[in-house]
């Protein structure tokens, strides 16, 4: 990148999403690094809680609204890949495959629970 670059990791709270990126925090919110700008405070929403509240609902309602006319989870997660991805757990059971191996814990695949 260019000197006098600016970056915002949003993703610092799992670890970034650029290789330069280190926490920093709200007293000293950036880090010059390489002549580039980095600002990796963590949790970045809670800062501007109505901006991020209208954001998330912005993401959530059509999924409301899809799973209303699906006729609820358990046919929206047969036929909305996306919404199968996005599962962590389903009736109590571990269903993502990283979560499992981070914290190692048994999981399963959700494919194989919903058919």
């Amino acid at each position: 990148m260019k000197k006098g670059a600016v970056i915002i990791d949003v993703s610092i709270d799992t670890g970034g999403c650029f290789e330069t990126s280190e926490i920093t925090t709200h007293a000293k919110p950036t880090r010059e690094k390489f002549g580039v700008i980095h600002y990796a405070v963590p949790n970045i929403p809670s800062r501007y809680p109505k901006t991020a509240s209208i954001s998330i609902s912005n993401i959530f309602t059509p999924y409301l609204l899809k799973l209303g006319e699906d006729g609820g989870l358990e046919n929206s997660l047969r036929f909305d890949k996306g919404l199968r991805n996005g599962l962590y757990l389903y009736h109590g059971i571990l269903t993502n495959k990283s979560v499992g191996e981070w914290f190692d814990l048994q999981y399963s695949d959700i494919n194989f629970l919903i058919f």
